[in-house]
């Protein structure tokens, strides 16, 4: 059956010509001519038949439009398109329920659309053009049926009342299997307007410096949205081409609503509190900018095309359930694929809102007429949940409000439902209450007695698990809830005991020294590496944990087929098995490879030099994305915070390598104070082998300093790239008089000859889009070659920049991520020690017995380090871990059980390496105060 007709907007692209269509993260763009012809493809490869078409992790578009073009064409071309999200378990039982014939699904070569049901032709309704969870979706397989006209006429009203022009510019930062992101893209599709597909949440550095750079004149929010926008100081930000800002996906305090306002109104732009669900399509009320100062409380009025009736409660005349009509209203709903065929059922939808009507026409919400509560834009059907637990064997009542689900489980069975909740609700785990309880509050007819419950929710503020006789008596003891995996590898690994659901990797001060092993962690529990980690909460890791946790644990988990073989999805193709190929930061492997070249060239492996200049490029890179990344503590103007957080950067490299020079100054007479001081690349009265450390902590201590003046910090945050570029200009010139000859101290060692190098990693993370990172790759081409006068090395440096800008990932088979992130994360402790090692060991054994000697005792003393901090203070036991860490390794030498080898090498020599470093108690206790978080 033929459609008999497309969505306009998404058949009419071509009409906006050369204007930009879409942005990518990397700065690549599409115009609507372009885009029109990448859409004319994708419905020639979705063929005449009229069919089901499914998109699988639609959220995915930073990295490649292809989601979206697809979207676009099953729109245009009047087939049915469903949206699903990242949630592995959702999207297997929509495909055992609806069985879609084409499915679009990431492969490892990027995305792949196959053939997925070889049945007979289906039968599609003819108006049926969208399908989408529905705003209560709790797991289930009911979705919501919208129609071709409902699509555009919700997409002309909301480009209607937001005056939405061909000049606009929308980041697409929120899902577009969410209607509320999905409605941000129709709208400014319908009106030729342009597309900014970010990297990352609003939490994120390139999320903004994208919004400079390409002109981002809107911006889109849920509540939550808005919460992050307050912590990275939105309020002061400089953005003169934002002409308005939406808010949708759940009620917005009253108090912050017109907090907002007044902000547009300084700031030249305009503000929108909006209501709506998925069964309208998305819109249905707008909140006119000009009144959300003095009537915040009010959802406001009914979308161009749309009225609103209240059917009057007996009890209460003055307010009623609140029902729509229009045409973005629903068919109905579906169920099961034969549901596909019907027809609209639904011409008007009731709300499930309590509402009234005020004298000045505004509409207010009061209430709800069931039981749902609505949180981050889900509406939770509490009847559901009670249901999804009792088919675990799981006793339960459920109540709620906006803001927190609470659960009343029978004991022991708060575990389990803690998990089932967080897998099947997909809810951050600090909004879901689970209350353990002996039996359920019923009434003498054997119904939950609600009001009891809720009572005991009140009563019990806390969210821990409780125990108690019953409901109506004394509370018992608190149990503590178990701690979730995400987020107990945050504390151990930054060292934080308190790990609140809004923390991120940068906001609790994560650094370069840290980000391996977190990363590896996290795509260790994830199964994947999500692009911005480092800036996502918590909370939203949680989720995706909880949702790959509970796929992964169900019985044949790789496939999920009906009889027919409908219902198969796609297999994993990473993993976190070593024999699997799993995915790895670039940046990760650049400095594990850095630090092999370092090594092997020191112990006469081969001679290929670069390593430590390369290393210098990756911290400047790691710089700019911690230390001064939006989501972190300081990140918002406040120099003084900013340059507080530089130090303790500076302080973790500082004060590990100050105490381990301090030893062999007493061990060794070439090692000198100057060297403990970090400062012998200017004396020269010490070992020159350090180096790196030296000019890493003096330019970390340089920029703490400039930093600590706040108009510095603001025109970095307002002009990311160009003071960067400007910090690198400077640095060039304080290069020119240095020696330029390789010996010390020459330009290659001192802090004014390396420090650019630094800045050139710093401007590469700052570069945004194809010309933005060729730019900085000519200035590098521009000012490397011939600055060693060594073409080898001054390659080495080029690919590895090269690299952090245009491979962001590699593929790898696990062991060697494994591998590379323990050499990696290792970096420091391996720089430090290798040179008291080789000199002891080289004339026992070969160059390549010592190089992978050096890489084990570093690595296994990091590794060490990180047990030890565990449980006591971090410099005390970094002591104690090097001693450990050597005297193992260096007896496993000795009794062969690494390399045959001879003569042997004694272990005490190598166990000697590194003992005495504790020198003492107190010296450890003061240098350990300066290296905690915080």
């Amino acid at each position: 059956m033929r459609a008999s007709v497309g969505v306009p907007f998404a058949r009419g692209l071509r009409v906006f010509g050369d204007r930009l269509a879409t942005v990518g993260a990397d700065g690549s763009t599409l115009t609507y001519r372009q885009l029109a012809d990448r859409v004319d493809q994708a419905v020639t490869r979705l063929g005449p038949t009229r069919r089901l078409v499914m998109i699988l992790g639609a959220a995915e578009l930073s990295d490649d439009p292809e989601p979206l073009v697809v979207y676009l064409a099953a729109l245009a071309a009047g087939h049915p398109v469903l949206l699903v999200g990242p949630d592995d378990e959702q999207a297997r039982e929509l495909t055992a329920v609806y069985r879609p014939d084409v499915v679009l699904a990431r492969a490892p070569e990027g995305w792949r659309m196959r053939e997925h049901h070889t049945g007979p032709t289906r039968d599609l309704h003819p108006d049926l053009a969208l399908l989408l969870s529905t705003s209560g979706s709790t797991g289930s397989a009911k979705l919501v049926r919208l129609s071709a006209d409902g699509v555009q006429a919700n997409a002309e009203a909301i480009a209607s009342y937001l005056d939405i022009r061909d000049s606009d510019r929308a980041p697409v930062q929120l899902p577009i299997h969410y209607c509320y992101g999905l409605s941000v893209v129709n709208s400014n599709l319908a009106r030729g307007a342009g597309l900014l597909l970010p990297e990352g949440s609003v939490t994120a550095e390139r999320f903004w410096t994208m919004f400079r750079e390409w002109g981002a004149t809107s911006l889109h929010g849920v509540p939550y949205t808005f919460d992050l926008l307050r912590r990275i100081g939105f309020e002061d930000m400089d953005l003169p081409l934002l002409r308005y800002v939406t808010q949708a996906g759940g009620a917005l305090a009253p108090q912050r609503i017109r907090e907002l306002a007044r902000l547009g109104r300084c700031r030249g732009w305009r503000f929108f509190a909006m209501y709506g669900q998925t069964e309208a399509t998305a819109r249905m009320a707008y909140l006119p900018p000009d009144l959300a100062m003095t009537r915040p409380e009010s959802i406001g009025r009914p979308i161009p095309g749309g009225s609103f009736e209240i059917v009057p409660d007996p009890d209460q005349p003055s307010q009623g359930e609140l029902v729509y009509r229009g045409p973005n209203v629903m068919m109905g709903y579906a169920e099961n694929a034969a549901d596909l065929a019907a027809g609209r059922t639904v011409e008007a939808l009731t709300t499930g809102d309590i509402a009234r009507r005020a004298p000045d026409g505004l509409y207010e919400i009061v209430g709800r007429a069931s039981r749902f509560v609505k949180l981050f834009g889900l509406r939770i059907d509490l009847d559901r949940t009670e249901r999804i637990l009792a088919e675990r064997g799981l006793s339960a009542a459920c109540v709620g409000t906006d803001e927190q689900l609470t659960v009343l489980v029978t004991a022991p069975g708060t575990d389990q439902a803690a998990a089932v909740l967080a897998t099947r609700l997909r809810l951050p785990p600090a909004h879901v209450r689970v209350l353990a309880v002996e039996a359920i509050p019923r009434r003498p007819n054997g119904k939950i007695d609600y009001p009891a419950v809720r009572a005991w929710a009140d009563a019990h503020p806390s969210g821990a698990e409780t125990s108690g006789a019953h409901p109506s008596g004394p509370p018992a003891a608190l149990s503590p809830a178990a701690t979730s995996v995400v987020r107990a590898r945050f504390a151990r690994i930054l060292g934080h005991a308190d790990v609140p659901d809004d923390a991120t990797f940068v906001g609790l001060c994560g650094d370069s020294l840290t980000y391996v092993r977190m990363s590896l962690e996290i795509e260790r529990v994830l199964g994947h590496l999500p692009t911005a980690w480092p800036t996502m909460p918590v909370a939203e890791l949680e989720r995706l944990a909880a949702q790959r946790d509970g796929y992964t644990r169900r019985p044949g988990r790789r496939r999920a087929r009906g009889r027919d073989g409908g219902g198969t999805l796609p297999a994993r193709t990473t993993g976190t098995g070593t024999g699997l190929i799993r995915t790895v930061e670039v940046n990760v492997v650049l400095r594990a490879v850095a630090v092999v070249l370092i090594v092997a060239n020191h112990v006469g492996l081969f001679h290929l030099l670069g390593g430590a200049h390369l290393l210098l490029v990756v911290a400047g890179w790691s710089f700019a994305r911690f230390c001064l990344t939006p989501g972190g503590p300081g990140g918002t103007g406040r120099g003084a915070a900013t340059s507080r957080r530089i130090l303790r950067a500076a302080g973790r490299i500082a004060v590990p390598s100050m105490l381990w020079l301090a030893w062999r100054a007493a061990r060794a007479s070439d090692v000198g104070l100057s060297n403990v001081a970090l400062i012998d690349n200017y004396l020269r009265r010490g070992v020159p082998g350090y180096w790196f450390v030296e000019v890493l902590v003096q330019v970390l201590v340089l920029l703490a300093a400039l930093f600590a003046i706040p108009s510095v910090r603001r025109w970095e945050q307002r002009n990311g790239f160009v003071f960067a570029l400007v910090l690198l200009g400077l640095a060039l010139l304080v290069n020119i008089p240095t020696d330029g000859v390789g010996t010390f101290p020459s330009a290659f060692y001192v802090t004014h000859g390396a420090a650019w190098f630094f800045m050139l990693g710093w401007l590469a993370c700052r570069a945004t889009g194809t010309a933005g990172r060729l730019t900085v790759l000519g200035i590098a081409a521009a000012t490397v070659p011939g600055y060693f006068g060594n073409p080898t090395r001054e390659t080495v440096v080029l690919v590895g920049l090269a690299a952090l800008m245009f491979v962001p990932r590699v593929p790898l088979p696990g062991a060697v991520v494994a591998l590379a992130g323990g050499i990696a994360g290792a970096s420091l402790y391996t720089y430090l020690t290798h040179y008291a090692v080789y000199e002891i060991a080289l004339p026992s054994l070969g160059p390549l017995p010592v190089l992978l000697l050096c890489l084990a005792i570093g690595t296994g003393t990091a590794a060490a380090a990180e047990r030890a901090r565990l449980s006591r203070p971090r410099a005390e036991h970094l002591a104690a871990a090097l001693w450990r860490g050597a005297v193992r390794v260096g007896e496993r030498t000795a009794r062969g059980r690494r390399w045959a080898v001879a003569p042997p090498l004694r272990a005490a020599s190598v166990g000697s390496l590194a003992g005495p470093i504790l020198l003492g108690q107190p010296l450890t206790h003061a240098f350990g105060r300066l290296n905690r978080p915080g």
